[in-house]
This record gives structure tokens, C-alpha cells and sequence, in this order.
């Protein structure tokens, strides 16, 4: 029998979690004691114990991302349908199946481009209504901007659209006068005052977009599981000109095809919640998953900021499933347009991810969910024990080693090797799935296409990961001092970042790649050649956010199809009219 074929069931989950985790301990307990042995050759010293320390921190996120991209691989290679095997639901969901639930389309703002995010709107009650299915779903603009020409602006243009529409009391415009608990704040308020009248809601960011056969997929699959609270959609990057967007969002979605599918094979009905583009079952979520105050004062008490991932245990607390559509098509959203960009969204995530420290001890969690927050803590612990194993091995070069046995080489490389595979396998894994599948390679431009791409991202990756990790170390530092970024609305469109902009954000990058380098010259010269991928990242991370945010950089990619996605190659994907405002229909 074919066990790509055998139905999820409970005892079925419970073997793979614990399949998952005899494969995940021992592969760290295995890279921590080949990294013991390596610092320990002459004997540990103070400092080789904290590299040591550092690096046990770092392996959580690569061991599990390295198996979920294997698995996941194998279930994409091996399974007919690989959605299915890891969401049975989905092969009782018919494509035909009748419409029965009342849904609200909510789509949460603040401070956006309203005809921007109107047009977004647009699009998807047009393609709704081509369904003849459009009257099962009201959509809501729901506010919380405070700056008077963003509140004038929003009302303006919904009043067009609600003007321009057949049945305009189906788009409702709401603004509350206080942004209290921020976008969850946004969203209870939603669910208090309209939550009797629906039974299913998808939340939606402002940059969101999801074609009308993604959202009746959602709808269909919600209403096949009554058990059902939570679906969460494989969200990609929309085509973009910028460099930076299109080589991030280009290795962002190799990697998050096969990372998810694996990820959902062992997690099943405790998966992830991102936020947006997902369905969302509203009783048992207005009941279930009103988000505690954290104590103490910001950043790191107060309201929590990175709600979703809350309201996915909350609701698996509750007794309710909480699952993935890993499956990719009709699910969008933008991507940051140059790397100040970037760090700032990221540093926001960082900030609402600490605040998970508090809720560990939260009563009643299953066991996996307290994993799921430890694991969400763990992706950004993982950049300060990173800088901190570099520092501490540059400092160990300017000690002289006691006792002379010479370290092993092969064991080093071998460490090396291992560690890197294991970060790069989801991206690799992906490029690998979609190159023998002839009908993929097509729709990214060629193979050829696809694997200049591939290089590309993975030179570009390289250069940005010591740089957002620096960026991450600073920052988490800061919180412990009070330190905090405002949640605010991200810039959208591509435009070119000013040299003076980039020095001031990134003169720490450059200071520590200088200290770093001088250092090294000094202490360990035959260590440059080994070290100046992270070198060059820190000492040319000026020129890099300046050189990918460049207009002519963005459109040699495009025009050459470098890092290109499937969506910009095929001319009716609904995503060109949403960024063609002349083509949103009326």
C-alpha cells in the first residue's frame, strides 16, 4: 500500500509527530556534540563554552526546517495530491459544491492608499460576481486610520464603489475613532458588532488579494470540517519591478512550498495562522480567542502585536482545527520594495514575537502549541546567538591555544556543509521540485530561467542574511531596554533608497564588518578567505540596500526574466489588473 495514500487520522498524526521529533533531537544532539568536540580539541575555554551555547541555539529552526523541506519534498514527489494527504478535508471539499455560508470579506487598514486598496476590493467582488456567487459575501473596509487626508480619502473612494454597485449594501465602511489592540483590536471589534451575521470571515491585510476561486476553495473546505476554525492559505509575492522584492519573494516562495507541506504533514490540525488571507470559523473565534494583556508596560507587555499565532492556539485550545491550504494559486500579497523596508517589517515581527515569552505559562495550551510559540521565539533568538558565535570566535583568535593538538580540519568542513545544506535545503528542495516538473519550468520562463534565478536569490540571501541578523541582535538588545517600533503602514511601491538614508540605517553593519575584518587581518588572516561571504555582506551593505532599491536594476531583472514567478509570465493572472488601476473593472 501506498502510504502516501493513507488518510490522516488521530493515531496516524500522533506517530508522525513523534516520527518528527525522533528525527529532529538526535540530528541536534549529533551537530552540537560535532561542534563540542570541534571547539573542544585543546579544551573548552570560557569562550568556546558560549559558542557552543550560541550555536545549540541556532539549530532548532535549521534541523526542523531542513526535515519539513525532505518531507515535504517526498509528499510532493510521491502523493497525488499532496494538499490533500496533509489536509484530508480538502478531498471532501467538491469544486462544485454549493455555497451555504454567510461570509464577510474584511479587509483592515491603517493609513494606506485608499484607491489602492479600494481598487484590491474591487477586483474581488468583480470576480465574485463573474461566479454568480457574489451575493454569499459581504465586504467590509474597516479602518483604523487617524490622520484626517487617509480618513477623507478611504470614504471617498468606498463611497464611488459602493455608488458604482448593484447591491451597495453589501460593501460596508467602517473607521473606529481609537486604534486600541491594534489590527486584532481591529478585527474583535469587527467580530463583536457583526459576528451574529456570519459564519465564516477572511481577513484580509492591504495588500492582500485573493483571486474568486481561492476564496470559494476556502469557503468550500470550511464548509466540509465543521471542525474546522481556522485555514490558513500559502500566501506568495505579487510580480514586482523592484530587484530586491523580486529576488527575496523569488527564493521566499521556492522554500516555502516544500518547508510547508512537511511542516504540515506532522502539525495537521495544529497548524499556523498568519494573520491574513485565511478563513476564519467566527463563533468559535469571537468566543474563543480574545487575546489576554500582557503585564507590564511596552514593548514587551501591553497588547499583544503578533496576534496570529496566538489565535491559532487559542483556537486549537478550544478544541477547534487550525490548519494549511499548502497549495499554491489565487493568494497574494506584497512584499517589502527595498531593505530599510525589509528590516523595519521584520524588526516589528521580532518586537510581537518576544511578547511570546509571556504567554508559555498561558493555562490549557496543548503541548505543541507551547512548541509552535518557543519555535516562533527561537526564529529570531537564533540571529543574536549567531552574532554572538562570530564574536566569540574572533575573540578566541586573539588567545593562544593551550596545548597543541591541531583542530580537526575535516570535522570543521564537514560541520560546515552540514549546517549550511541544512539552512538551504527547504530553497534547493523547492528549485528541485520545480524542475522536473516540465509544466513548472515553463511557467517560471525555462529551466534555464529558473536556475538563474536560483543562483541569483542565493547570492542575494547570502549578502541579506548577516545583515538583517545584525539588525535583529541591535534591536533585541534595545527591547530589553525599553527600546520599541511602531506598528505603521509599510511603503508599498518600489523607489530608490537615498544613499544618505541607507548610511544611516546600516552604519552599523559597516562599523561591525570593519571592526570584524580588522580583527581577523590581525588575529587570523588565514580565516579571511573563509569568512568574506559575511564580510562582504557587512562592509557592502550600504551599496547592496541602494544598488537592489535602483529602478534600472528592477527592470534588467524583468526584462532578462531573472527571479522571475509564475504569475508575471502568465498575462491573465488577475494580480496585472490590480497593478494596472486603468484595468479594474467599474
Amino acid at each position: 500500500m501506498n502510504p502516501f495514500s493513507i488518510p490522516e487520522d488521530a493515531g496516524a498524526l500522533r506517530k508522525r509527530r513523534w516520527l518528527f521529533l525522533a528525527l529532529v533531537l538526535p540530528t541536534m544532539a549529533a551537530l552540537i556534540s560535532a561542534m563540542a568536540e570541534l571547539l573542544g580539541t585543546n579544551g573548552l575555554s570560557a569562550l568556546e563554552i558560549i559558542q557552543l551555547v550560541c550555536f545549540a541555539f541556532t539549530t532548532p529552526w535549521a534541523v526542523i526546517g531542513f526535515y519539513n523541506a525532505v518531507i515535504g519534498f517526498a509528499i510532493l514527489r510521491l502523493a497525488r495530491n499532496p494538499a490533500a494527504y496533509v489536509n484530508p478535508t480538502l478531498s471532501r471539499a467538491g469544486e462544485d459544491d454549493p455555497i451555504t455560508a454567510r461570509v464577510a470579506l474584511t479587509l483592515f487598514v491603517r493609513h494606506e492608499q485608499a484607491e489602492a486598496v479600494v481598487n484590491r476590493l474591487k477586483l474581488m467582488r468583480w470576480e465574485l460576481e463573474r461566479t454568480g456567487l457574489g451575493r454569499h459575501f459581504h465586504l467590509f473596509l474597516l479602518s483604523d486610520s487617524a490622520i484626517l487626508e487617509y480618513c477623507v480619502e478611504e470614504e471617498r473612494c468606498f463611497a464611488a464603489f459602493q455608488a458604482a454597485d448593484p447591491r451597495p449594501e453589501e460593501l460596508i465602511y467602517r473607521r473606529r475613532p481609537l486604534n486600541t489592540g491594534f489590527k486584532a483590536g481591529n478585527m474583535r471589534d469587527f467580530c463583536d458588532r457583526w459576528g451574529q451575521d456570519y459564519d465564516i470571515f477572511i481577513p484580509l491585510d492591504a495588500d492582500s488579494l485573493m483571486s474568486a476561486a481561492a476564496l470559494l476553495r476556502l469557503v468550500r473546505v470550511m464548509q466540509a470540517n465543521p471542525q474546522l476554525g481556522i485555514l490558513q492559505t500559502l500566501v506568495v509575492g505579487t510580480p514586482a519591478t523592484s530587484f530586491f522584492t523580486r529576488a527575496f519573494q523569488f527564493g521566499m516562495r521556492q522554500g516555502m512550498r516544500t518547508y510547508t507541506t512537511g511542516a504540515a504533514w506532522w502539525q495537521g490540525d495544529c497548524g499556523p495562522f498568519w494573520g491574513h488571507n485565511a478563513a476564519i470559523r467566527m463563533i468559535p473565534y469571537r468566543d474563543h480567542c480574545h487575546l489576554p494583556k500582557l503585564s507590564g508596560e511596552p514593548p514587551l507587555g501591553g497588547d499583544i502585536l503578533s496576534h496570529d499565532q496566538v489565535e491559532a492556539v487559542l483556537m486549537r485550545r478550544a478544541g477547534w482545527e487550525v490548519r494549511v491550504l499548502s497549495e499554491e494559486g489565487g493568494s497574494w500579497e506584497q512584499n517589502p520594495p527595498a531593505l530599510p523596508d525589509f528590516i523595519k517589517r521584520d524588526l516589528r515581527w521580532c518586537q510581537g514575537n518576544m511578547q511570546y515569552f509571556r504567554l508559555l505559562n498561558l493555562p490549557g495550551l496543548l503541548m505543541l502549541s507551547r512548541v509552535q510559540l518557543v519555535l516562533a521565539i527561537l526564529m529570531y533568538v537564533g540571529a543574536p546567538a549567531w552574532i554572538g558565535f562570530i564574536i566569540c570566535a574572533t575573540a578566541q583568535a586573539f588567545f593562544p591555544t593551550v596545548g597543541g593538538n591541531p583542530y580537526p580540519v575535516d570535522l570543521g568542513i564537514g560541520l560546515l556543509v552540514a549546517s549550511m545544506g541544512m539552512v538551504l535545503a527547504p530553497k534547493l528542495l523547492g528549485i528541485l521540485d520545480m524542475m522536473v516538473q516540465a509544466r513548472a519550468r515553463r511557467s517560471y520562463g525555462g529551466g534555464f530561467r529558473l536556475l538563474a534565478g536560483a543562483v541569483v536569490e542565493f547570492f542575494f540571501s547570502s549578502l541579506l542574511a548577516p545583515v538583517v541578523s545584525l539588525a535583529e541582535t541591535i534591536f533585541m538588545i534595545g527591547l530589553c531596554f525599553g527600546r520599541r517600533i511602531l506598528w505603521e503602514a509599510q511603503r508599498r511601491e518600489g523607489y530608490r533608497v537615498p544613499w544618505k538614508a541607507a548610511a544611516l540605517g546600516l552604519w552599523p553593519q559597516t562599523l561591525f564588518g570593519i571592526g570584524l575584518t580588522a580583527a581577523l587581518v590581525i588575529a587570523a588572516p588565514g580565516s579571511i578567505a573563509w569568512a568574506s561571504p559575511l564580510l562582504a555582506a557587512l562592509l557592502f551593505s550600504i551599496p547592496l540596500a541602494v544598488a537592489t532599491s535602483l529602478p534600472s536594476v528592477g527592470e534588467a531583472s524583468a526584462a532578462l526574466g531573472l527571479c522571475a514567478i509564475p504569475e508575471e509570465n502568465d498575462p491573465t493572472a488577475l494580480v496585472h489588473q490590480e497593478q494596472s488601476p486603468a484595468n479594474v473593472p467599474a
